[in-house]
């Protein structure tokens, strides 16, 4: 089993992970119907179509009357 010479001091580790933390998340509106979404990701707006950089990529189902 791998065990350390010696001991790493807590000022040392702590600064080994002053880069690691938590982003908050970018959120973009979109200009066309003005769904919040995240940077990078599709999204669905009201009517459930599937947008991507203001583009439809799939359109929603209707349903039918039957």
């Amino acid at each position: 089993m791998a065990h350390p010479k010696s001991r790493i001091s807590k000022q040392r580790k702590h600064k080994r992970r002053t880069h690691k933390k938590a982003v908050v998340p970018q959120i973009a509106t979109c200009s066309t119907t003005g769904e919040k979404h995240l940077y990078h990701r599709a999204y669905n707006d009201a009517e459930g179509n599937l947008l991507y950089r203001g583009h439809v990529l799939v359109k929603a189902e209707e349903e039918s009357l039957d």
